[in-house]
């Protein structure tokens, strides 16, 4: 007898396959649409660059002539898209002249010396400009002019080394040369990761510390309260530093001066020793001697970005940095880079504009404006209204709207998004509203939720008036009521989520298909390999419809919808999304990278991956069901009568003997698989059949007490949506 088979929509990984019966439990790349799965769109790489390190954040937006911009902050630059051309508009921190050149023979290696302190640090970027002088090398003027390096090494406070692509292969420059160094601010690193628990100093312990850096001013073993570095920048306001084997703790930490003050020397068991500048100095914040339990869990922030757009110009904020400014509507915008913010806050967590008032409002930021060593991560400051780089745009006077708050409840503000009639600013353990009410108090806070607190920096949305977002306590939404959703896979996503990189979370919006999107690291893994997916229009309080997906490698290449950062299609009329390859350092515009690489691509467009070049490589998806079973309906009197029923409890062997298929869209080869296990524990045993558009049925031979079936497709140009499949079911005998 022919039976229909129909599972509920959404995947179920809270149960076993078995415990599973009637529902869908796993998948890849495939989404629901009025309860049926499909295969999810393809997508295209954006322009044929490779742009450098981990792309965290975009955002779009378009001038006053309708022109259309992208901007991507990854951990080492700043880019702008726009009419398929990127644009680096990174911000100079400072600029050297009369830096010269130092190659070696047979070697990549060329030491660039400056005429004054760099203060940079490894892995950061360095563009040349104004170079001459350079003849008889390998390595010319053409070859450095107005182009990018990545930083290999830092010999002293005056010297620094990149890699070239090519060996030095004629005669060696020597100190030759002259060149302007455009020394780019540093971002941040591409992974986050963390440490806690027992400290060991120097016995047996290793150092954690993501910031490095070099001492500019000696040290004696009697002298130096006051620590002068080359770059501070990176470092907290106030913490512990390692030098050679020597450990200091310091007060305050001036990143102007990039001074650190009230030094303790000798600290935590070591011994106060002399230091010569250019001596490697480590943050070892958090540190604690041996038998000590560490007093806080210590964590390398990753490089971000924060960006948004007021009016025209571009707003970027650097995490825990200072903020800057683009305007795309400036004469040749494309060729001008990002300036700092003037009379903004330099150290903060999270920026936005508030709409529509316009208030630029800073989220963990100074209690002084300009002294980031007062930067508080429970401290909110807004501008005044309209006004975001006067001089008194940030100082809170009864005739303005500039103003501030100090939440009370958490450590610190994670993050801020933008809802329809409030914004939304989540701490790590509570939720608030920030609401514009006009003077005199501008801003009013009201907390409306705890232990809800958000699990990562992006890892929040807001769609239609309500808020999403991931917490510690599982999936949270707030339409004007808390409410906890639940989840079908919430213990697959919690169990196997890396707890160490929270800030990489990236939550996207897929307005297309109402879909919300949170992009995560898996454990044992520092890059974004998962997804898992909630349908907010389909879902219901009895079905939320839920999917997962993860990272796989096709042909060589890395192929699947986790995205480091998302941005809907408000703008761009398809969402935009990033992709981040660390193992590839094929970098389009800075030599010597070795910080990955990250592709734009514009999604849900055809059925594939296409890269440049027209590089195509098969979107590979499928769809699990649960285990079905089979009962015979009995009659009073004990005889089998009727039709066999696949909503059973397994007592029967079922056979089957041919199955329709019924796609209401195919397009080329799908493969239909079953899965058949005599007991739950039993060695599962599959057949596949290979099914095409003009395919009405296949005959089968399968025999077992449970079935599960399976749906996918491995090649190029394929495309599918289940409709109802049917089966020839009859019933074996229970043995």
């Amino acid at each position: 007898m022919l039976q229909k088979l129909g599972f509920a929509p959404g995947f179920n990984k809270q149960v076993t396959e078995t415990g599973a019966e009637g529902q869908w439990f796993d998948g890849d790349n495939v989404r629901f649409r009025y309860g049926s799965p499909e295969k999810i769109g393809g997508w295209a790489q954006l322009g044929d660059d490779k742009l450098t390190g981990a792309a965290r954040a975009i955002h779009h937006w378009d001038d006053n002539a309708g022109i259309k911009y992208a901007a991507i902050g990854t951990n080492r630059i700043l880019y702008v898209y726009s009419g398929g051309v990127y644009y680096d508009i990174h911000p100079i921190r400072t600029t050297l002249t009369g830096a010269n050149f130092t190659s070696v023979a047979s070697q990549p290696t060329v030491t660039i010396t400056t005429s004054g302190v760099h203060g940079l640090i490894e892995n950061d970027i360095v563009m040349f400009d104004s170079v001459s002088g350079l003849t008889g090398s390998t390595f010319t003027n053409a070859t450095f002019e107005d182009n990018k390096f990545m930083v290999t090494s830092i010999p002293s406070t005056t010297t620094f080394t990149i890699t070239m692509d090519t060996n030095e292969a004629l005669t060696p420059l020597s100190t030759a040369g002259s060149a302007s160094v455009l020394c780019y601010y540093s971002v941040g690193p591409s992974q986050q990761l963390g440490g806690y628990g027992w400290g060991t100093g120097l016995f047996g312990g290793i150092t954690l510390g993501p910031a490095t850096t070099t001492l500019q001013t000696a040290l004696t073993n009697t002298t130096g309260t006051t620590i002068v570095l080359n770059s501070s920048s990176a470092f907290p306001g106030s913490g512990t530093i390692q030098i050679d084997n020597e450990f200091i703790t310091y007060t305050a930490n001036n990143t102007t001066t990039n001074t650190l003050t009230g030094g303790a020397r000798g600290v935590d068991g070591t011994t106060a020793a002399t230091h010569t500048a250019g001596t490697t100095i480590t943050n070892v914040t958090g540190y604690a001697g041996w038998g000590d339990p560490s007093s806080t869990d210590f964590t390398i922030n990753p490089g971000l970005w924060v960006l948004d757009n007021y009016g025209t110009k571009l707003i970027a904020l650097i995490y825990n940095g200072k903020c800057f400014e683009w305007d795309a509507s400036a004469t040749n915008a494309v060729t001008v880079r990002a300036t700092v913010l003037p009379n903004a806050p330099t150290a903060s967590r999270h920026v936005l504009v508030s709409t529509p008032d316009r208030h630029l409002v800073f989220f963990g930021t100074e209690s002084t404006v300009g002294d980031p060593t007062t930067q508080d991560d429970m401290f909110i400051r807004f501008s005044d209204q309209e006004s975001i780089d006067q001089t008194d745009s940030y100082t809170v006077r009864a005739e303005n709207t500039a103003g501030t708050q100090r939440l009370a409840d958490g450590s610190k503000i994670m993050g801020a998004i933008k809802g329809r009639d409030a914004i939304y600013v989540w701490t790590d353990t509570a939720l608030f509203l920030m609401q514009f009410v006009g003077a005199p108090f501008t801003f009013s806070f009201q907390q409306v939720g705890t232990n809800c607190g958000l699990f990562g920096k992006n890892a929040c949305i807001e769609v239609d008036g309500s808020s999403y977002w991931m917490s510690e306590n599982g999936f949270f939404t707030y339409d004007g009521q808390l409410k906890s959703m639940p989840c079908l896979v919430e213990d697959y996503v919690y169990d196997s989520i890396n707890d160490t990189s929270r800030d990489l979370i990236n939550c996207g919006l897929n307005n297309l298909f109402g879909e919300i999107n949170w992009s995560y690291c898996s454990e044992g893994s520092d890059v974004v390999d998962r997804v898992v997916t909630y349908n907010y229009l389909d879902s219901s309080a009895e079905r939320p419809i839920w999917t997962t997906a993860r990272m796989n490698t096709v042909s060589g290449k890395k192929v699947g919808v986790p995205r480091t950062a998302w941005q809907d299609s408000a703008v761009f009329n398809r969402p935009h999304a990033t992709f981040y390859d660390p193992d590839d350092n094929a970098s389009t515009d800075v030599t010597g990278n070795t910080d990955g690489i990250t592709i734009y691509y514009n999604q849900e467009t055809g059925t594939d991956q296409v890269d440049a070049g027209g590089v195509i490589t098969p979107i590979q998806a499928n769809i699990l069901s649960g285990d079905f079973d089979i009962t015979q309906k009995r009659s009073n009197t004990g005889q089998t009568v009727g039709t066999p029923d696949i909503r059973g409890d397994g007592e029967y062997v079922m056979r089957i003997s041919r199955f329709i298929p019924d796609f209401i869209n195919q397009t080329g080869d799908t493969q239909v698989s079953f899965t058949t296990r005599m007991y739950p524990n039993s060695t599962p045993i599959t057949t596949d059949f290979a099914i095409d558009a003009t395919t009405t049925f296949k005959s089968a031979r399968v025999r077992a007490r449970s079935v599960a079936l399976k749906v996918s497709n491995t090649g190029t140009n394929q495309d599918w949506k289940l409709g109802t499949f049917r089966l020839d079911i009859s019933p074996g005998g229970m043995r």
